[in-house]
């Protein structure tokens, strides 16, 4: 244990002596940097994005100031940090699905995949199957023995036309054969009343948002299973088809300089091994999964290729 927890010391005093010297070497940041969440303030993206900034901004003994540019399904929000100038001082935090589907479905969208900086991913956001606590489904097998005897008459909620939680159910019918009703809302909070009231038979809930509520969780997407709901098996167990969570993290316009996002990689990865971070990552009931730069970077654009292949193949669209 001990030599445990030396070797583990070790490593901090290193990965910290590190981003010292890239910071020392770089001279960045000199001043304020700006963190652009595209979402609204105080939902749990905004929260976990906060604390993440917050933290590197303890280590980098600058203000990250968060700006919340929500709108337009977070193109807004991401679109001005693609137009950004490429310095550093203008970030992006939270999900990539603003830049892994919102170019598929909308026209208007002035960046691409690759008109960002991938800084690290921090964590995922798994979604779930859910149902009214008083539903007579138990489990997924019930569920989807009910479906197929009774084509089109369950409805299923979801937070949005193209959001991870639809494309979730939605592929998972397509491969699967199930014919099921899509209500879309704005936003999965928006949802939430109706799933709890039983005017929709199921949900697509995050589990941050499904923890506490009067929910039955059936499955989850993902590999494997939440300790939110550990009772909850994965479609990986049940044998269906799923699709990853959402993924989230630090970007930047392309063409920010090596060096600085050299410093800023270095100090993303102590932020999502801190205490703070995991702590609301567990409070919020969000999944910490760190990436670095390349491998995000690779995440990312494998993301994009899949979910534009999808959209076609389900022929979604935005009208």
């Amino acid at each position: 244990m001990r030599r445990l927890l030396k070797s583990a010391a070790l490593v901090g005093v290193s990965m910290f002596a590190a981003t010292s010297a890239a910071l020392a070497q770089s001279g960045y940041p000199s001043r304020p940097v700006q963190g652009i969440v595209a979402f609204p303030a105080a939902g749990g993206v905004d929260v976990m994005a906060r604390q993440l900034l917050a933290v590197i901004s303890g280590q980098l003994g600058q203000p990250f100031v968060v700006v919340n540019r929500d709108g337009m399904s977070g193109t807004i929000g991401f679109g001005a940090v693609a137009a950004a100038r490429p310095d550093g001082y203008t970030l992006g935090a939270g999900p990539t699905t603003p830049i892994s589907v919102a170019p598929h479905l909308l026209a208007d969208v002035r960046y691409r995949v690759e008109s960002f900086e991938y800084i690290c991913q921090s964590f995922e956001n798994v979604f779930t199957i859910a149902v009214p606590l008083d539903s007579a489904f138990r489990s997924m097998a019930e569920l989807v023995a009910a479906a197929r005897a009774s084509p089109g008459k369950l409805a299923y909620g979801h937070s949005g036309v193209g959001t991870v939680p639809h494309l979730s159910v939605a592929h998972f019918l397509y491969r699967t054969g199930i014919d099921m009703s899509a209500v879309p809302y704005r936003g999965e909070t928006a949802m939430l009343p109706d799933l709890v009231a039983g005017r929709v038979q199921l949900g697509a809930p995050s589990v941050a948002l499904a923890v506490g509520q009067k929910v039955r969780v059936l499955a989850v997407f993902a590999d494997s299973r939440h300790p939110a709901f550990p009772e909850a098996p994965t479609f990986t167990e049940l044998g269906m088809p799923s699709m990853p969570p959402g993924l989230n993290g630090l970007v930047a316009p392309k063409g920010t300089p090596r060096e600085v996002l050299a410093v800023l990689e270095r100090a993303c990865e102590q932020a999502v091994q801190s205490e703070s971070f995991r702590a609301a990552a567990q409070k919020l009931s969000q999944r910490v999964a760190y990436l670095r730069d390349a491998q995000f970077a690779e995440r990312a654009q494998e993301d994009h290729r899949y979910k534009g292949e999808l959209i076609k193949v389900l022929k979604i669209r935005i009208d």
